[in-house]
């Protein structure tokens, strides 16, 4: 599902269930040790999709160690992102990409109270002009998370969900606009990414995947 929005110099893998197959390397093993058994399995399943995709562009299977604010640690040279929802785990790597941010969630309205927490009032507003039977509150949180995945690896520092305004197209894209400073990309700030969307089976992905260049300054 998920590689229908990502470009053909992205690998990807996918899961729907949680196969016997997947396993860990040691070192991730020490990771989860006192993780409750629904974490483990999203855990072990997502590494299972990394090594897969991984596979894809010819690479052997590596452990993916979660680093900082818990982005995986890629081997040298792979750039990449991570999802998992109920149902659903997904890995997007590239030995071509300059950043890659994927996410999944059931398609499905947002909790009560938790849209004015993740939004602008100005997306509110847009949100509303849009028809069909899309949640569009619960997509608009899913590109938000591709947003930062996208942003992390770039930036090295947090962004807030009302520091990057979000806007829909219907015909499956999205913009984002950063409100706060980007850090310099190839010779030029960052001040946005564009990226994809789709619902499908009960679910929706959002990614976005930027070709790569020269790495930002730290």
């Amino acid at each position: 599902m998920i590689e229908k929005i990502l470009p053909s110099w992205v690998a990807s893998a996918e899961a729907f269930d949680d196969p016997p197959e997947a396993t860990l390397f040691p070192e991730e093993e020490a990771v989860i040790a006192r993780a409750v058994d629904k974490r483990r399995r999203e855990f072990t399943t997502a590494r299972h999709c990394a090594r897969q995709a991984l596979g894809s562009l010819g690479l052997p299977p590596a452990p993916i160690l979660p680093g900082e604010r818990g982005a995986p640690g890629w081997p040298s040279g792979v750039t990449g992102a991570i999802t998992h929802c109920a149902g659903y785990r997904a890995a997007a790597v590239s030995l071509e990409a300059l950043t890659i941010g994927i996410d999944a969630e059931p398609h499905e309205p947002l909790p009560d109270g938790v849209l004015p927490a993740v939004s602008l009032e100005q997306e509110r507003a847009e949100l509303g002009r849009l028809g069909g039977d899309v949640h569009w509150d619960r997509l608009l949180f899913s590109a938000k998370e591709s947003v930062y995945k996208a942003w992390f690896p770039l930036a090295l520092r947090w962004l807030d969900f009302e520091e990057a305004h979000v806007t829909f197209d219907p015909s499956g894209t999205f913009t984002a606009r950063l409100l706060v400073q980007g850090p310099q990309v190839a010779g030029r700030q960052l001040t946005g990414f564009t990226g994809r969307w789709l619902v499908a089976d009960g679910l929706l992905v959002t990614a976005i995947a930027v070709p790569g260049g020269p790495r930002p300054a730290e």
